[in-house]
């Protein structure tokens, strides 16, 4: 598959991963669109493209309103004529321990709350399943080819004081293998799955931690620093380009040697 002339969905592109995604593909000529809930951020993305010469569009997405969602879908569609692949990249985190015991007393000082932990699984998976659900209704009826991403993390094998991410985590690494598995039993080849589990990112927030918590996180990464998000950017093309990789997700993380490590406080 091209990445040339193809047409990409992006949410969560307005910073990170996402927006070093949607720029990857638009230097390499395809079209992107690009969803996230701040229009300022993906305004920014948007013209940052089109200076460079790519052609893109924008739009304020809630990708837990299905809505919201399938609006950005149609106006991809409008604008570019078809999909050919979506990378779900919007995410949060809201770190608690399950329960917080208080060193002197041995009793619970603070706990997870509920609503810390549905709104990271609401954005987290539910978001994304809006997202590749109606990227993909749309491919399957145009007789598109392409790809369906999900994103996925290192801390799919269990992070401490990420139950709630970890949990959304691990379920976005093991689809893949149904979704492509489902379009296998329904005679549907031309739609590929790949989940991406990308370790510890330089992103602005990881960048802007606590150093000396950094510098223990980069201890334990064989290549000794963090990975770009254009690295990440860098392996999503390579999957768009090889037909071989289906039904799997990759871990990209520089060699993390001792497995997720705990940043919770």
């Amino acid at each position: 598959m091209e990445i040339k002339d193809s047409v990409f969905v992006v949410t969560g592109a307005g910073s990170g991963i996402g927006e070093a995604v949607a720029k990857h593909f638009a230097s390499r000529g395809a079209a992107v669109a690009l969803g996230d809930l701040s229009v300022d951020s993906v305004n920014r993305v948007v013209a940052e493209i089109e200076e460079a010469g790519g052609r893109a569009l924008g739009a304020e997405v809630d990708v837990t309103k299905d809505e919201s969602v399938s609006a950005l879908m149609d106006r991809t569609v409008s604008a570019f004529g078809r999909i050919n692949g979506v990378v779900p990249c919007a995410g949060i985190i809201k770190d608690s321990l399950l329960v917080n015991i208080d060193k002197e007393s041995g009793h619970v000082k603070k706990a997870m709350e509920s609503s810390a932990f549905r709104a990271v699984i609401e954005v987290n998976l539910v978001g994304s399943f809006i997202t590749i659900r109606e990227a993909a209704r749309r491919m399957v009826d145009g007789g598109w080819k392409g790809v369906l991403f999900t994103i996925s993390s290192v801390n799919k094998a269990g992070q401490i004081g990420q139950l709630n991410y970890s949990s959304s985590k691990a379920a976005l690494a093991v689809w893949p293998r149904i979704i492509a598995g489902e379009l296998h039993m329904k005679g549907v080849s031309g739609i590929r799955c790949v989940g991406i589990a990308p370790g510890y990112v330089g992103t602005a927030m990881v960048k802007g931690m606590n150093q000396d918590a950094l510098a223990a996180i980069v201890g334990d990464v064989h290549i000794g620093r963090l990975i770009e998000p254009e690295e990440i950017a860098l392996c999503i093309g390579s999957v768009v380009e090889n037909e071989a990789i289906d039904g799997t997700c990759l871990e990209i993380t520089g060699g993390l040697t001792f497995g997720p490590r705990s940043i919770a406080r």
